[in-house]
């Protein structure tokens, strides 16, 4: 057995330089179908601005929707406001 350290390391094939690189952000192409509710159509709608962001920005417009979709959700749970004529106390 000889203690010999060869010369240069073997040769490991390297990752072409398209793979290395991350791929521009792309839309995915996905349809949004109306619900007939402007608020949530609008909340949906915010999605897309994903599409033209990298993935660390996703969240920032995933947390947005999602804050308005529970707004509008929590708005259906509320009391109706009597409008100004229709307080007969």
């Amino acid at each position: 057995m000889t203690d010999e350290v060869p010369a240069s390391a073997p040769d490991v094939p390297e990752e072409p330089e398209d793979l290395a690189a991350p791929a521009a952000p792309a839309p995915l192409g996905l349809v949004r179908t109306p619900t007939g509710h402007a608020g949530v159509d609008a909340r949906l709608e915010r999605l897309a601005d994903a599409d033209h962001l990298t993935a660390d920005g996703h969240v920032e417009v995933y947390e947005d929707v999602h804050r308005g979709l529970r707004d509008a959700l929590t708005a259906l749970d509320a009391p109706p406001v009597p409008g100004p004529y229709e307080n007969r106390s």
